[in-house]
């Protein structure tokens, strides 16, 4: 991974759980069918540990939970962390809602998981503290309207979200739609006209010039893009990542890191091998190490 054009050396750490990751299923966090969630999580995960939440791609029209179960396994494993996947409203033919509607779903779950006390009322566990979010493809845009100030005053997430929100990991993302379809003309009859309107351009859901939201300079980013992915040119990794970096500028830390050279899988084939779980695994392990070296006192390290 690097930072800044400076390579960051993962940090060596093992956070495998010994045990086979546990799930439950179809957890609800609102009013509508779509409004439910899996939870995965290690049999006797470490105290206090960070939840990763993965929000599924699908172009905005399809995709489901379920599909992702063995990333969140796998994720369980490596991490020692739970890890909740969301549903959320698709745009079709029965519903064809827009943005920003799919973006508010995401947007409710994780204004839950402040105040979730897990999936077993009989023995509740505090809220998780700190919170690491995983866009892919078309969930990457969603997660940066979120995090980053967009238009939409109803994708304003509340100070308390900013506050938990420790690390967005971004992969095989859709960030300009413009640049997208200049790739990819096809597109806009296939998804994006259903998605955001038939509009002649889409400056306007362009995340890619979205500013910094107040109050979430201590959020890291991590953008991953793989070199065989055949869905998504690397040109949008590459401008959200120069985005980003412009906005992290004078940081007294690195906050945006990428890896574009890791993964040579197509666009949702990363998802099913060992290397992309082990990237997020090595993100999520420079924080747990951080928070573990301050917590030593000062006379026993």
């Amino acid at each position: 991974m690097t930072s800044g054009g400076i390579a960051v050396r993962p940090t060596v750490m093992s956070l495998a759980s010994d045990s086979d990751p546990a799930s439950v299923l179809d957890l609800s966090y609102g009013p509508l069918p779509a409004h439910a969630f899996d939870y995965h999580h290690p049999s006797d995960p470490p105290p206090l540990r960070p939840l990763l939440v993965f929000v599924h791609g699908g172009a905005w029209r399809s995709e489901d939970k379920a599909h992702h179960a063995p990333l969140a396994r796998a994720l369980a494993q490596l991490t020692a962390c739970p890890v909740a996947i969301p549903n959320y409203r698709l745009t079709t033919t029965a519903d064809p809602i827009q943005h920003p509607s799919h973006a508010q779903d995401i947007l409710l779950f994780l204004h839950f998981l402040l105040t979730w006390t897990g999936p077993f009322p009989s023995s509740p566990h505090p809220p998780a503290a700190k919170l690491f979010l995983l866009g892919h493809s078309c969930s990457a845009h969603m997660l940066a309207s979120i995090f980053l100030t967009s238009p939409y005053p109803e994708l304003k997430p509340s100070r308390q979200l900013l506050a938990a929100t420790t690390g967005i990991i971004l992969s095989e993302g859709i960030y300009d739609i413009d640049a997208i379809l200049h790739s990819f003309p096809g597109y806009k009859d296939w998804f994006i006209a259903n998605a955001f309107g038939p509009h002649d351009t889409y400056t306007h859901v362009n995340v890619a010039s979205y500013p910094a939201r107040t109050d979430s300079e201590h959020i890291r980013w991590l953008i991953i893009h793989s070199k065989g992915d055949t869905l998504v040119d690397i040109l949008q990794s590459q401008i959200m990542y120069a985005h980003l970096t412009g906005l992290a500028g004078g940081l007294p830390r690195p906050s945006v890191e990428k890896t574009f050279d890791e993964l040579d899988q197509d666009h949702n084939d990363i998802l099913r091998g060992s290397v992309y779980p082990r990237i997020v695994a090595d993100f999520v392990a420079q924080d747990i190490a951080s928070v573990q070296s301050e917590s030593i006192p000062p006379s026993a390290r």
